[in-house]
């Protein structure tokens, strides 16, 4: 654990609930970084450039929805701690490497909907994908009470095709304009149009156990951190982000 609380920036108790009065939209980007690549950076600098706010990245320490990561929950925390050193409006936010069971996404935003309050905006970032799959997320009908969900669409990742009980859920809630999303606390859906981009977890695993290289879609340090802990040597490893 000593590298998630590195992570955190040596401090590994939860954070503080935010100042009252603060309604300031808070954006966080959910996943399992294994590793943290190109893309998902991609993802976090549309987002931060869209709203106009910083972002923090929650790693998933125990993720129920995939197999076991290729890295343990501290080394991925440690990688994007690494990956974002120095970027402007980042940081790693550890509260799911500091709980105990599955990393449940409904209970960290029930988290963050405490600490924040119930009139704070507050919006959970991820892929097309993985909202494609919501329904099977535990407690998923609670999510949307709790957080705005900003959705990365990459092209061939349309989101006309969606699992009929999402579809319902997302009748009325997409909004085109970024502001509306700091202006209510949670409820409303964004879509985030991105560029192609060839970077993808579950390839650089494949490639890395393979000692074919594909360092061109990893953070230099982070190239280096995985080389010295001998990480995805074994194999491909599981699906996922």
């Amino acid at each position: 654990m000593a590298a998630a609380g590195a992570a955190a920036g040596g401090d590994r108790r939860r954070p503080r609930p935010r100042p009252a009065g603060d309604v300031s939209l808070a954006l966080f980007y959910g996943g399992t970084f294994d590793p943290v690549h190109a893309g998902h950076l991609a993802v976090a600098r549309a987002a931060r450039g869209v709203f106009g706010t910083d972002l923090a990245f929650v790693p998933a320490a125990d993720p129920p929805h995939r197999a076991a990561p290729g890295a343990s929950a501290a080394q991925r925390a440690q990688m994007l701690a690494l990956a974002i050193a120095g970027e402007p409006g980042f940081r790693v936010d550890p509260r799911e490497l500091l709980r105990s069971g599955p990393s449940y996404t409904v209970g960290t935003l029930r988290e963050l909907r405490a600490e924040r309050g119930p009139d704070a905006p507050l919006a959970w970032v991820l892929g097309a994908d993985a909202f494609r799959g919501l329904p099977d997320w535990h407690a998923w009908q609670a999510l949307m009470d709790l957080a705005h969900f900003v959705v990365a669409v990459r092209p061939g990742h349309a989101l006309d095709a969606l699992p009929p009980a999402l579809q319902a859920a997302c009748t009325g809630r997409w909004h085109a304009d970024p502001a509306d999303l700091a202006a209510a606390p949670a409820g409303r859906l964004y879509r985030l149009d991105m560029a192609l981009h060839p970077a993808s977890a579950t390839q650089i695993r494949r490639a890395l156990a393979a000692d074919a290289g594909r360092e061109a879609w990893l953070d230099p340090a982070v190239a280096a951190y995985i080389d010295r802990e001998g990480l995805y040597r074994g194999g491909p490893g599981p699906a996922g982000v």
